[in-house]
């Protein structure tokens, strides 16, 4: 099993990014994929998750719509489109995919639910 993220970068506050991660090795509608971030020292945290087939989406409260989730399971692909970016955004972005199937209870806000993690990619906006 493999996730891989890409698409960060350096930008300025105000500009967007869109994150991708390719899956490979599950079968991709099997799984909620989440997108979580994590800066140095601190725990990795909640931004978004999106069910199998699009069709249910999960912010965290403190993003006020600024970020959007989506995914395309013809290409085994999830994506996080960030817009509006600030530097508190600043951060290594982790795509994560868990199978609720496979447990009891799933909450997808929590890194301990998922099963599997990618690498990671760097976002860091500078002021």
């Amino acid at each position: 099993v493999q996730l891989q993220a890409s698409g960060g970068g350096l930008v300025q506050t105000g500009d967007s990014l869109r994150l991708s991660c390719v899956a490979s090795g599950i079968t991709f509608t099997n799984y909620v994929m989440g997108w979580f971030r994590q800066v140095p020292g601190q725990k990795r945290e909640f931004r978004a998750a999106i069910n199998w087939n699009g069709g249910s989406k999960y912010y965290s409260d403190s993003l006020k719509g600024r970020f959007t989730i989506s995914r395309d399971n013809a290409k085994n692909m999830a994506y996080l489109q960030m817009n509006d970016l600030k530097p508190e955004d600043t951060a290594v972005y982790y795509c994560g995919a868990v199978n609720p199937r496979l447990h009891e209870y799933t909450d997808y806000t929590l890194t301990d639910d998922y099963d599997y993690w990618g690498q990671g990619t760097q976002v860091t906006v500078s002021s």
